[in-house]
């Protein structure tokens, strides 16, 4: 234990970029942290950061050891939480990154339903978009990943994906709320839209399709999808979500975008190809899984983790 202190040590010098910083953050000196880094180089053979004039950069061999880190550091979570499992008690902590069509509902409704039967389950929840959450996997800062349309990745190992249609969203007053079924692309640009930025997967699902119906700049635009649906209530504008990301508020109307001029979105539920979760996070994967299957049905594939 006294040597994985040493090298989180290292993981977070890498993190801050100087001793300094990163002393500030672990509570000791600045000259206790360069001996620990010293005498872990003194031991390894070599150097593991290269000092620079803005402080700590790691070299080649550094990148090798913070890599190592993260793998140790991810496998003691998961045997702490084994160790108290076999004791009949289910702790641990789950960390989850989530896109935001899902951090409204989905993901509250879940934690909570798991907390009522392991309340001594903590969890982390950052909202991240497709190649940010991905990239949480990888970095070991999340467990589980639940996103919409991930870039194609050898790191991501899918747990459970559907498929969910693109929807209008518009309050209920508005006039295109007074018909039914799927609606046109057409008729939604014949009303202002509040279209979701070009941080988030679903501007880019969108825009080709709108480029073809011949859009005119969006009279407004947002990475905050809950700045949207608040527009949506207060003026007769349109904006697009998939359902997971539409509350359940009467004020609020949801039309499916017609098949021909707009392909369904998948919805994704991943982890870090390779890694073993700890006990808390895939017990929290089987529950989501079961869930997001009974609440959408599976699409092109799914599949279960290993533990």
């Amino acid at each position: 234990m006294k040597h994985l202190r040493t090298l989180s040590y290292v993981a977070e010098i890498a993190r801050s970029g100087s001793i300094r910083r990163a002393a500030e953050v672990l509570h000791i000196t600045p000259s206790a942290l360069t001996r620990h880094v010293q005498d872990l180089e003194y031991e390894l053979g070599t150097p593991i950061f290269e000092r620079i004039a803005q402080g700590m950069r790691l070299n080649a061999a550094g990148e090798l050891l913070v890599r190592h880190i993260r793998d140790q550091v991810a496998d003691l979570e998961r045997v702490r939480s084994q160790i108290a499992d076999l004791s009949g008690v289910r702790r641990g902590h789950v960390a989850l990154a989530g896109s935001q069509a899902f951090v409204n509902q989905v993901l509250p409704e879940e934690v909570e339903l798991y907390r009522a039967r392991f309340p001594q389950v903590t969890f982390t929840v950052q909202v991240r978009d497709h190649a940010q959450a991905v990239a949480a996997l990888t970095a070991f800062e999340a467990d589980l990943a639940l996103v919409l349309q991930p870039p194609p990745s050898a790191d991501l190992q899918v747990l459970f994906a559907c498929r969910q249609p693109v929807c209008a969203m518009m309050r209920a007053g508005h006039p295109l709320a007074r018909q039914p079924g799927p609606v046109r692309l057409r008729d939604c640009l014949a009303h202002a839209l509040a279209l979701p930025d070009r941080s988030l997967a679903l501007r880019h699902h969108l825009d080709r399709a709108l480029a073809r119906a011949g859009a005119q700049r969006p009279a407004m635009e947002s990475g905050s999808l809950e700045f949207l649906r608040g527009l949506v209530l207060r003026e007769d504008v349109l904006s697009f979500q998939v359902p997971s990301g539409i509350p359940d508020d009467p004020r609020l109307h949801a039309r499916p975008i017609d098949g021909r001029d707009l392909d369904t979105m998948t919805m994704i539920l991943g982890q870090l190809r390779g890694r073993m979760l700890p006990v808390a996070a895939a017990k929290f994967a089987d529950q989501l899984a079961s869930s997001l299957n009974r609440r959408y049905g599976a699409g092109d594939h799914a599949s279960g983790h290993s533990q």
